[in-house]
């Protein structure tokens, strides 16, 4: 892993990082629900979680920026900003102060195209639950999709979801490359660590383009 750590709600990445190898540390909620911890996802194990396996000629489309993210199971329909770096390399997120946003990588693949395309939510911030609190909730099959900005809609079905300690964050199955056209979303997830002021681990599901 490259040297990580997170300051001022931004992931400060060492000089080894690539834009690819980011860690657990990307979110933090404030933990001001912490009595009432977010869902979780079943036990998973890596077999699960890669359960997905590219078919010859999947389907993918072109590139083209995503404008809006439903997850009908959850009740999230909410606009997608664009994430990128700061000047210094550090990676921004959505702000704490407004958990309901949410916000796509803009390093990675755009949502239909192939490849890994990341949206990151909050789990909470500001007193109120985050766009992504009932994350855990998702199951294998259900439905996500995002309408891009050539007015298609790229739909995805479920994979997998797992609770991950930040420690060992799966850079690689949710950054890395892929041979067919994936989405990930990410929170944070567990209980939360009043020491060090974070939750103990993410959530992430896993998709593929329908």
């Amino acid at each position: 892993m490259p040297d990580i750590r997170r300051s001022g709600g931004r992931l400060a990445l060492g000089a080894a990082a690539t834009a690819v190898t980011l860690t657990g540390a990307v979110l933090a909620g404030r933990g001001l629900l912490q009595d009432e911890p977010p869902p979780a996802p079943p036990p998973a194990t890596a077999q699960a979680v890669q359960a997905y396996t590219s078919p010859s000629g999947s389907p993918a489309l072109a590139r083209s920026l995503p404008r809006l993210l439903d997850v009908p199971k959850i009740g999230v329909h909410v606009a997608l900003g664009r994430l990128g770096l700061n000047a210094d390399g550090t990676v921004r997120v959505p702000p704490v102060e407004h958990p309901e946003q949410a916000g796509w990588y803009s390093r990675g693949a755009t949502p239909g195209e192939r490849g890994a395309a990341v949206i990151l939510g909050h789990v909470d911030g500001g007193g109120r639950k985050g766009v992504f609190y009932d994350l855990g909730r998702l199951r294998r099959g259900d439905a996500i999709s995002v309408l891009r900005a050539d007015g298609t809609v790229a739909a995805f079905v479920v994979d997998s979801v797992e609770k991950v300690a930040k420690s060992r964050f799966p850079s690689r199955r949710v950054y890395g490359p892929l041979t067919y056209a994936g989405l990930r979303l990410v929170t944070c997830g567990g209980t939360f660590d009043r020491r060090t002021g974070h939750y103990t681990s993410n959530v992430i599901a896993y998709a593929h383009l329908a």
